[in-house]
This record gives C-alpha cells, sequence and structure tokens, in this order.
C-alpha cells in the first residue's frame, strides 16, 4: 500500500542554468582523488601509503571509531600522494588511474538468500557502509551491531539545480532493485517519490514500503520524509541512503564489483553548456568543466547544489555524494547605488519585497551577495514557512546556539539534518549560517552522547 503525503510548506527557486536532458560524457582523467570530508563523521585510519597499487574497491582507509567502515578507491591506479592539512588532518588521497582499469571481485550474490548481516559485512568490506548516513547526527560512522529500525531512501531530488532523477538513474532499474532488496534484508525499507515517477518504473520497486510526497522543496530531502513516516526518538537509530548509493549497491550485488560512475549535472548561470555529464566519483573538476567557465574569474564552484553544496575550485574532485556541480556569479559588486531601496526586477523574494513578482514565473541569475550583516534572530515565523517537518525551528536553533541538550531533544534533534535548514538559511533576514550551526550541534551532541 502507497502512503501520500501534501507538504504545504517549503520553497521552490527557479535559478538560471538548468542542466539540459543531454548527457556528455568525460574521459577519465589521470588525476583522482578521494575527499574525506565528503564522509561526515568519518576520521580517517589510512590503509595505504605513498606508492601503494591499488584495485578499484580496495580499501585507503577506515574510520577510527568503526573498522567496518572502509572507504575503498574509486578507480585502480597508484596512490601519489596523501595531502595532509592541520594537525596532520587528511585532506586529499590522491591516485593516478591505471590506463586499463581493474576492479576487485566480491562476488556475486544471490541476496534473496542472504542474511541481514551477511549484507551488512559484504557492504563493509566493499566500501558501501561509508555511503549509509544515520539518522541522529546526520553522519556516516554506524555501528553494525546495532540494527537501524528502518532505512529510508528518497528517490528523487528537488534541490535547485540538481541532477534530473529521470536522467541520472535511466537504465539502472535493475541495480536500484538489487539494491533496495539489499537494504531490506537489513531492515524495513521506506522509498520515498514524488507524483511524476508514479508513471515510472520506480513505483514498481519490489520489497519496500512505498509513499508519495507531493510539495515544494524540500519534500526529497530524505530526514523530511522519514518524520513523515516513521520519526526518530531518542535511543533509535535509522539509516538514510542517497539513491545513487543505491544503485552502487545494486551494481556490487548484481557482479560482484564495485563501480561508482555515475551522472551529474553541470548546471549554473555561470556555464556555458548546462547539461548531464557521466563521470567518476574522486574525478578532477577541472575535467568536468573543460570548456564550461568561459570567465573563471568571478565564477564561484561548488561541489554540489546552490544551497547545501561545498565551496569549491577548478583543482578539486568530485565529492562521493554530489549529484551536481554549479557554476554561480561570485560578488563582484558588494557597493550598489541606494542598496536595498532599488526596485529590483531581476532578484527574487520571498516576501514580495522587489517588483520581479509582478513579472509572473521567470528564472532567476543569483550571485552570491547575502545583501545584509549578521544579526540577531527574530522569531518572525519565516523558519517554519519553508520547514516542512513537525518542528519548531527557530526554538530548536536557539537551543542550539545556547548548547541547551534537554531542550534541543525535546525539539526534536535527532531527526534533523543541516540540509534541512538550508532553505531556512536562504530566507533568513537575520543572515544566520543555520546549516553550520545545526552541523556543529549535532558534532556535539554525538561527542556528549559517545
Amino acid at each position: 500500500m502507497t502512503q501520500y503525503f501534501k507538504l504545504s510548506k517549503g520553497l521552490n527557486i527557479a535559478l538560471k542554468g538548468k542542466a539540459a536532458q543531454t548527457v556528455k560524457e568525460v574521459a577519465l582523467s589521470e588525476d583522482f582523488a578521494v575527499v574525506p570530508a565528503a564522509f561526515e563523521g568519518v576520521t580517517p585510519k589510512l590503509l595505504v601509503k605513498q606508492g601503494d597499487k591499488v584495485l578499484a574497491g580496495d580499501a585507503l582507509y577506515q574510520a577510527k571509531s568503526c573498522d567496518a567502515v572502509k572507504v575503498v578507491a574509486p578507480i585502480s591506479g597508484t596512490v601519489t600522494e596523501v595531502v595532509r592539512g592541520e594537525r596532520r588532518k587528511v585532506m586529499l588521497i590522491k591516485i593516478q588511474a591505471d590506463k586499463e582499469q581493474k576492479q576487485k571481485d566480491f562476488g556475486k550474490k544471490d541476496i534473496q538468500k542472504m542474511s541481514g548481516e551477511e549484507t551488512i559485512k559484504l557492504l563493509s568490506e566493499s566500501g558501501m557502509l561509508a555511503f549509509v548516513n544515520q539518522l541522529p547526527y546526520d553522519c556516516v560512522v554506524l555501528n553494525p551491531a546495532v540494527t537501524p529500525k528502518a532505512i529510508f531512501v528518497s528517490a528523487f531530488r528537488d534541490m535547485p539545480l540538481e541532477a534530473d532523477p529521470a536522467v541520472e538513474f535511466k537504465g539502472e532499474d535493475e541495480n536500484f532493485q538489487a539494491g533496495l532488496t539489499a537494504l531490506s534484508r537489513i531492515a524495513k525499507t521506506y522509498l520515498g517519490m514524488n507524483k511524476e515517477q508514479l508513471q515510472t518504473k520506480v513505483a514498481d520497486m519490489q520489497n519496500v514500503e512505498k509513499a508519495v510526497f507531493e510539495g515544494k522543496c524540500p519534500a526529497g530531502n530524505v530526514s523530511v520524509q522519514a518524520n513523515h513516516l516513521d520519526p526518530v526518538n531518542k535511543g533509535e537509530v535509522v539509516w538514510t541512503v542517497d539513491p545513487m548509493a543505491v544503485v552502487f549497491i545494486g551494481r556490487l550485488v548484481n557482479t560482484g564489483k564495485v563501480d561508482f560512475s555515475r551522472i551529474i549535472a553541470v548546471a549554473g548561470s555561470a556555464t556555458e553548456n548546462p547539461c548531464h555529464v557521466k563521470t567518476v566519483i574522486g574525478q578532477s573538476l577541472s575535467e568536468i568543466l573543460k570548456g564550461q567557465l568561459s570567465n573563471t574569474e568571478n565564477v564561484r564552484v561548488i561541489n554540489g547544489n546552490p544551497l547545501t553544496g561545498n565551496l569549491s575550485c577548478k583543482d578539486d574532485y568530485l565529492w562521493a555524494n554530489s549529484s551536481c556541480v554549479t557554476a554561480i556569479p561570485e560578488n563582484s559588486c558588494p557597493d550598489e547605488m541606494f542598496g536595498w531601496i532599488m526596485p529590483r526586477f531581476k532578484d527574487f523574494s520571498v516576501n514580495r519585497s522587489y517588483f520581479s513578482w509582478l513579472q509572473g514565473k521567470k528564472e532567476y541569475d543569483l550571485d552570491t551577495r547575502i545583501k545584509g550583516g549578521e544579526r540577531h534572530m527574530i522569531m518572525s515565523g519565516e523558519y517554519d514557512s519553508v520547514f516542512p517537518m513537525d518542528i519548531f525551528p527557530e526554538y530548536l536553533l536557539k537551543a542550539m546556539i545556547a548548547q541547551d541538550i534537554d531542550k534541543m531533544e525535546q525539539l526534536g534533534v535527532y531527526e534533523v539534518s543541516p540540509k534541512d535548514f538550508a532553505l531556512a538559511e536562504f530566507v533568513c533576514s537575520s543572515k544566520q549560517p543555520l546549516q553550520q550551526i545545526v552541523r556543529q550541534s549535532l558534532d556535539m551532541l554525538r561527542k556528549e552522547n559517545a
């Protein structure tokens, strides 16, 4: 039986530069790198050193707090450098790719005959556990000995400029089903989809509890869906899995080998030809963005979407969880004549402060300006208007700022992730770094409860 949810709160931001339906294949560069920061909560314990030869699927490092969580090489080649930052923190593991790619063989599996423990062991050995997040804390560090009460997968994305699922998962139906079946061997698995996907093969997936979410962004956030389907209480653990990670798991089950190739969106108003690109995790962004940026001086490159992505540059690498690489205009003119009093026909406003709302539906070419300074948080209800969860976001954020753990627990901190507050941060008239506040609070709470 399929459940239906219609969410009234949220906000869709129409940005210029949405990727076209066309797919361009990018040749593998020699220069690859794994970015540990992509796996939130994992402190690396290196298993390789400079000069080591690795196959695609060989472990590069494991989490210090949990040996079962391993991060593996996306391609075969030679480890050329381990880049470290302050206090010898591992920033990058660089790999020079082989001309002929080789993969570690984990063996094909009949997932229907495997137990939950056997499935978790397979996911651990192949590095797939690193692609599984957990609530509470929205981090990767899992304890395989603790069985989650449920697993949640959202089959669609609705953040601005993200990859179109119809393009991203084209031809992956068999692998997606195999991945969902593998997850269902571990715990009850929920699959969230939008109304359009009822007409696609996503609606035919088996071994899952299906739910349709109709509404504006962030209806596609998996933690938003979990809040409506089976909220997380103190002492409970649920897993959340990105839909592309489900495909990775399915490929592993069907072939016995890891395959981290994926289709991402190269989008944003600063790109010359927004389109979808077939590439591999860890690929150099310079190769992905080749011929896309005519102006490289006043452009911000983002590993991910404009609301929740990470600041990057052409010399960086594709993060493991990025479904898009976006380029938008940088803050090139911070000082404007008359400032906020200008009528503004080209800028976006949630509360119709600008005349642009009179022009009907249109796409906006927004830059990176914040247009204001940080000030006191006002209880105006503006966060609540774009926050479709049964939680009071203003009160929860104030409890986080005060580091009041008891109050945070009472207000539902175990159910949220930083990206749930991305739209609240966008509409915030107080210019508060809400996602940063949430991330720091979740990390603090995890250490306190350890």
